[in-house]
């Protein structure tokens, strides 16, 4: 028996619109984008900016979405196609830099961050905007991508040509478009004039400024119960990106099959449950949170201090909670938890 499970339900959907908080100067809208609900909080911006600001970010996550879109028609699939053959092409100059940053990350990550395994993503089912329905891929099909290995270092870019020596590559950008998103969202913000806010895709969220006198409160889902585990306060400027193995996935006989896929074996990765990492650009976060969560508790100090994050909660699939000393003294766990934990060496 199969059982499937969606983070978001159709209602959210459905829900759009825009406030002002007069008392506490704060202006809250919603709208749906990257398959998930979009929150934006503004504070201390003028009713009519604010207006203006969401419904200019509004239209840019929507522009974006269709442009990174992983399997629906776009610059990206008709990359993805062009990809198949050796030649060299030139590539969209909006989209070349968002291909050349996942590159950057996914070497960082010693290939644990893979933007290049499309294929695999669709072969699991999770190129779809319904969860897969039925039995486990094929595992001789599992097997020969894994073989052919298709990885940034297959791609050669010089100048705004593209190529692969892989015909295997095929981008999917789904782990690090939020956040890539999110960065350009802020910088975006902040040319018109808003200085203080929070923009939170689906729980992975930026924040610029404060909220007021106080600094932005930021839940962590548990990720086997329903409810938050912990919290986070964040001002400045920070991201807070977390992979979950309770975001998208189905079940077969009892066993959980996820979507973030471990490169090397081509199944999801099975020794994490959730990642969370906090680090100045979103892009970053994004794509470290999924690196960790396939390394793992035995390995990821290390694919952390190569890709520069600090601040790491990895929750393993046994419950207990690892952490490096600066994520443990941002943490305010909830009451009644008493987690079991594991505090790292620093990471530098």
């Amino acid at each position: 028996m199969m059982v499937v499970r969606r983070l978001l339900t159709l209602l959210l959907v459905l829900v759009s619109g825009a406030c002002s908080d007069h008392n506490s100067r704060a202006y809250h809208d919603q709208f749906f984008a990257f398959g998930t609900l979009i929150d934006v909080t503004f504070y201390d911006a003028a009713p009519d900016l604010a207006d203006q600001a969401s419904a200019i970010i509004a239209s840019d996550f929507h522009s974006l979405h269709r442009e990174w879109h992983a399997w629906q028609p776009g610059p990206l699939t008709a990359i993805n196609a062009r990809l198949v053959q050796p030649e060299a092409f030139t590539v969209d100059p909006d989209l070349l830099p968002v291909i050349q940053e996942a590159n950057r990350l996914a070497r960082l990550s010693g290939g644990l961050f893979n933007p290049t395994i499309g294929r695999l993503v669709a072969l699991w089912g999770f190129h779809d905007n319904a969860l897969p329905l039925g039995t486990l891929p094929d595992r001789e099909a599992v097997a020969a991508l894994v073989a052919q290995a298709p990885s940034a270092e297959d791609v050669v870019i010089r100048d705004s040509m593209i190529s692969s020596r892989n015909p295997a590559v095929q981008y999917d950008l789904g782990g690090f478009a939020k956040g890539y998103a999110i960065d350009r969202i802020m910088d975006r913000l902040r040319s018109l004039g808003i200085e203080n806010a929070i923009v939170n895709a689906g729980g992975d969220l930026r924040a610029i400024g404060r909220h007021g006198n106080r600094p932005w409160r930021v839940g962590i889902r548990h990720p086997r119960q329903e409810g938050i585990l912990a919290s986070i306060e964040i001002e400045g400027d920070a991201s807070i990106f977390t992979s979950g193995d309770y975001e998208r996935f189905f079940e077969v006989d009892g066993a959980r099959q996820h979507h973030i896929i471990d490169p090397r074996s081509g199944y999801p990765a099975a020794l994490s449950t959730s990642v969370t990492v906090i680090h100045g650009t979103a892009a970053t976060a994004d794509a470290a949170a999924t690196a960790l969560f396939v390394a793992g508790p035995a390995q990821w100090t290390g694919v952390a201090r190569r890709m520069g994050v600090e601040l790491i909660m990895l929750i393993d699939t046994d419950g207990i909670i690892h952490m490096t000393p600066g994520m443990q003294h941002r943490v305010r766990f909830e009451p009644g938890t008493n987690p079991e934990l594991k505090i790292s060496e620093p990471l530098s």
